[in-house]
């Protein structure tokens, strides 16, 4: 067998698949479910895995899905592949025959894509563990609440990465073309918690402001000062941001309130900024709320830390995407300060996030994720089957891309 064995065996697959995996995507684009309501598309999962002859198992709140591909050893290698199931509360606005029929819900961010690639991955390893060429165990991971940042712990809780030695998950980009994949080793995407100051004080007449604590000019200061405070405390490499997204404060134009509060975002992409952010934010907002006689109180909540990935794993998927892709489909992606709740599993096993093209090649078409009109190539399909199958099979075989493509004749499902 030659290197480009593996490589004939996913054209014969996908001959037969692509279009069915195509009408998958589609039916989930329609149908998009937010998290923890993920009720149909865990069904739809289950019912094609369980149709591969496999033996899918449901996460404890409900949604979410598990399932082993291979009878390999208990002391064996386990490889984990990762998807996200849920959607976002975006009104859908593409005029497509796919468009989401559930108001105000929209796949905006490609999980639906990641979905379907998952499925056909295990549809198509599947066929190879039947065969008896699948050389240990491979687990899918249809993970819930991916937009929530709960959905990762409640797998790892559950013991979805137990025994796992890698993992591996694909995220769309529409930055990047059809047949890319971007590749990033340490830090690709941020940290994300949110943070709220609540501000009062004794509230009076706008003629007469020394005798109250003018509270909204305090919280305009808390507003200003603090995003500006935190560039000179901490290493500007580690891009610790602060960015506010509400504020609020009084009624009456004539009327100092007693209350108000600013709501945000605290974004970095250094761990040791992120555990530190919480105390330092802490003290900035106390030093300019006394200067202004005002009491606020912080509350800050913890989202997720950024993903780092592991070099060995980030190799893996590299030359996996070489082998089955060409030469010149790996491309170097950039940091990301938007957060992914995948990064609770590189704290505990070494994996590796990449980036799927989704753009046609050459339109220049690049709506943005999280936008109502936000949609795919769907030739990225076929891609991310490729490229999570054949870093699956490197994976199990130590990292020798060339092991991966060693199928034999028939194999595929």
């Amino acid at each position: 067998m030659v290197a480009f064995d593996l490589q004939d065996d996913l054209d014969a697959f996908l001959a037969a698949w692509e279009a069915e995996l195509i009408a998958f995507r589609r039916d989930l684009h329609a149908h998009p479910e937010l998290a923890y309501r993920e009720h149909r598309t865990t069904s739809r999962v289950m019912l094609r895995m369980a149709s591969a002859g496999l033996r899918p198992a449901t996460l404890p709140k409900g949604t979410g899905v598990v399932v082993d591909i291979g009878d390999g050893p208990a002391d064996g290698p386990v490889v984990a592949l990762r998807a996200d199931l849920d959607a976002l509360p975006i009104r859908d606005e593409k005029n497509v025959p796919y468009r989401s029929i559930v108001p105000n819900a929209c796949h905006a961010c490609g999980h639906d894509v990641h979905t379907t690639v998952l499925v056909g991955t295990g549809i198509y390893l599947a066929g190879l563990a039947a065969a008896g060429a699948l050389p240990g165990r491979v687990r899918l991971i249809f993970q819930p609440a991916q937009e929530v940042a709960g959905g990762a712990l409640d797998v790892m809780a559950a013991g979805g990465i137990t025994s796992a030695e890698r993992i591996f998950a694909l995220h769309c980009d529409p930055w990047l073309e059809v047949g890319k994949v971007g590749t990033r080793t340490g830090p690709v995407t941020g940290a994300c918690d949110k943070i709220r100051v609540q501000v009062s004080g004794p509230g009076g007449h706008t003629a007469r402001p020394h005798l109250t604590a003018d509270l909204v000019y305090a919280l305009g200061k808390i507003v200003t000062e603090l995003p500006a405070a935190l560039s000179r405390r901490v290493d500007p490499r580690s891009s610790l941001t602060l960015v506010w997204d509400r504020i609020s404060a009084g009624h009456a134009p004539n009327a100092i309130p007693e209350e108000g509060f600013a709501a945000g975002t605290v974004r970095c992409l250094d761990e040791q900024a992120w555990q530190q952010a919480p105390g330092l934010l802490k003290g900035l907002v106390g030093s300019v709320a006394s200067a202004y006689g005002v009491i606020a109180e912080l509350d800050y909540s913890r989202g997720v830390p950024p993903a780092i990935n592991d070099p060995a794993s980030t190799a893996i998927l590299g030359a996996a995407a070489e082998a089955v892709l060409g030469q010149d489909a790996v491309a170097t992606t950039p940091q990301s300060l938007a957060a992914e709740d995948f990064a609770w599993y590189l704290e505990s096993i070494p994996g590796t996030l990449a980036r799927l093209g989704t753009a046609a090649p050459g339109t220049g078409d690049h709506a943005d994720l999280h936008q109502a009109t936000f949609d795919v190539d769907e030739r990225v399909i076929g891609v991310g089957v490729r490229l999570m199958a054949a870093t699956a099979l490197a994976a199990l075989a130590g990292g020798r891309a060339g092991e991966a493509a060693r199928v034999p004749d028939g194999a595929s499902a």
